[in-house]
């Protein structure tokens, strides 16, 4: 369940940023003809998400058991990809995001483009739900209990929704480097269990056979339906009985992005005419 939550917070919130940022642009400037087709926009992305979605757990469920596997460690290696692209890319613009998408549609009005801003929220909730239907769904076939996962994530959507519309009416500041940080921080640790889960399941679809020493025996500790299970097995990934190159996946991917999450960043200085331009 904390898996999945920090997953629909953390997707849902970057989506409610963006529409919520440029929602509450147009309504400070007085475009509130650009708002209704904007809301339709995001809409019509919501319905394809979960469409999509659908579609996906219906491919999956039709397949054979051994297909069934294999298609649950393509899902995660897909998952873990683009979880580690958006930490990445967040790292690199979430202490500029406002600016850079009021300069964006500022730029749209002045063009006289209010389609473009229409077409920025779409994309961004586009992309966002198709990024958190992957991540979802290899986090549920990893989860012992789908029920808990399930409602963790639409827990953590329900609250990122809440504060897109605070950002919007102007009552939420948030410290986005700060959030994205403490969040990213946890994904990582989601990520490394989702592909150790991602080769356990290749094993078992034949894909993978080597490295199939058993380095410990958890089982005594790590009982199915246990709270334990549920962060042992579904957040970190961590099988009961984990072989060498589970582990060994696990920490070459967890180590490095670590690293590189917690890594203080430059502050970019700022010049004299900077300043004066920014003020």
């Amino acid at each position: 369940m904390l898996a999945t939550f920090v997953i629909g917070l953390r997707e849902g919130l970057e989506a409610a940023l963006i529409v919520g940022i440029v929602a509450g642009f147009l309504r400070q400037r007085g475009e509130d003809r650009a708002l209704r087709p904007m809301w339709l926009g995001v809409a019509l992305a919501v319905l394809i998400c979960l469409a999509v979605a659908v579609i996906l757990q219906v491919v999956a469920a039709d397949l054979p058991q051994q297909e069934q596997e294999g298609m649950e460690s393509i899902i995660g290696v897909i998952a873990v990809a683009m979880i580690t692209y958006m930490i990445i890319w967040m790292r690199r613009h979430a202490r500029g995001m406002r600016r850079e998408l009021e300069a964006a549609a500022e730029s749209a009005l002045a063009r006289g483009s209010t389609w473009a801003l229409v077409a920025m929220a779409f994309l961004a909730v586009l992309r966002e739900g198709f990024e958190t239907t992957v991540f979802l769904l290899a986090a549920f076939s990893s989860s012992t209990s789908p029920v808990a996962a399930g409602a963790g994530a639409l827990l953590g959507i329900l609250i990122a929704v809440a504060v897109g519309y605070g950002i919007y009416r102007g009552s939420v500041r948030l410290d986005l480097a700060r959030f994205f940080t403490i969040t990213a921080v946890f994904l990582v640790l989601v990520a490394a269990g989702l592909l150790a889960s991602a080769v356990h399941t290749a094993h078992e679809a034949t894909w993978i056979n080597f490295g199939q020493e058993q380095i410990a025996d958890l089982s005594a500790v790590v009982q199915p339906g246990t709270p334990i299970s549920s962060l042992v097995t579904g957040v970190l990934g961590i099988q009961p009985r984990p072989t060498v190159i589970e582990f060994v996946v696990w920490l070459v991917y967890l180590v490095p992005m670590l690293v590189y999450v917690l890594w203080p960043q430059r502050r970019r200085a700022v010049t004299p005419a900077a300043a004066t331009a920014s003020t």
